[in-house]
């Protein structure tokens, strides 16, 4: 399923949780980011995967080299640092694949005790 605001505008598909949500250079972009990410988060089963796609800031020396911070759609920018704090808040496992792939799977849940 295909969502994009401008491209693809099907908000039907919120109403639907899914195993696995990509965002591929896509978070660069997002001028709402805390209801964006919540709003996928919210959209995922139980054990079920967010993937991001996106160039991660290195902190401010090398920032200000940075070329991708010169694309005008590119409004908001991560670090692992933010990933992280996600994580801790979401209770996620976290994994960095690469430089610029990030995985949060979303707990599974408790088991019911006997």
């Amino acid at each position: 399923t295909i969502y994009d605001p401008y491209f693809s505008p099907t908000p039907h598909i919120f109403e639907k949780q899914y195993d696995f949500i990509t965002a591929s250079e896509v978070v660069e972009h997002l001028r709402k980011p805390e209801a964006d990410l919540s709003r996928l988060w919210a959209g995922l089963r139980p054990g079920g995967w967010l993937g991001i796609m996106t160039k991660l800031a290195l902190g401010d020396t090398a920032f200000a080299r940075w070329h991708y911070k010169n694309d005008p759609t590119h409004i908001i920018f991560f670090s692992r640092a933010t990933f992280e704090w996600l994580a801790e808040n979401w209770q996620a496992r976290l994994s960095f694949v690469g430089r610029d792939v990030i995985l949060m799977q979303k707990p599974r849940g408790r088991l019911n005790p006997l």
